[in-house]
């Protein structure tokens, strides 16, 4: 589902990430644990397509994340750090603003949506401007994005920063059930 293939990044003289490779198959979940500057962040962008790699390569679903990356990123669900969202729309209309811009039919984005919130368990904050919400329930819409397509596979960078520990339990809990789709 997810390959790494000797993955090269460098900043200027500093290499960020050095020759890094790793296979994921089905229902494998993967963590990175490193100090800040280790370069998980750069990988998760790589592999996302955010960022070329200057040497090696990756796939998604096999398909190169850089000579194929619209049919990589389709079966990508990605929840990058501090996840942008527009501040004066919901989490409930900025799941189906993304829905649409992958060409989910209006009926089709509201199913996606409902599931995405309940399985992120927005409940009625679903409904409020993502700029009034806690830091917590911002990252939960993020992640209610990331995952409303069903993708085939998902990067998370720091799913569970902002929630309180009952939160993080919960995305925890939702990462080990959608590991086996």
């Amino acid at each position: 589902m997810l390959v790494a293939d000797r993955l090269i990044k460098n900043f200027g003289p500093h290499r960020a990430v050095d020759d890094i490779s790793f296979t994921l198959e089905r229902g494998e979940v993967l963590g990175f644990l490193g100090p800040n500057g280790a370069g998980k962040t750069t990988t998760m962008r790589m592999l996302a397509g955010c960022l070329e790699p200057d040497g090696g390569s990756a796939s998604i679903a096999g398909y190169d994340c850089v000579a194929r990356r619209l049919e990589a990123q389709s079966r990508l669900g990605f929840l990058p750090e501090g996840a942008p969202a527009y501040p004066a729309m919901t989490p409930r209309g900025f799941v189906v603003f993304g829905l649409r811009a992958r060409g989910f039919a209006a009926e089709a984005a509201k199913r996606a949506t409902a599931l995405a919130i309940e399985r992120t368990r927005l409940g009625e904050a679903a409904d409020q401007p993502i700029g009034t919400l806690s830091k917590g329930f911002k990252r939960r819409a993020a992640l209610a994005a990331a995952i409303a397509h069903d993708p085939a596979v998902l990067i998370l960078d720091e799913p569970t920063d902002g929630l309180d520990p009952n939160q993080k339990d919960g995305v925890r809990n939702l990462i080990r059930e959608m590991a086996s789709e």
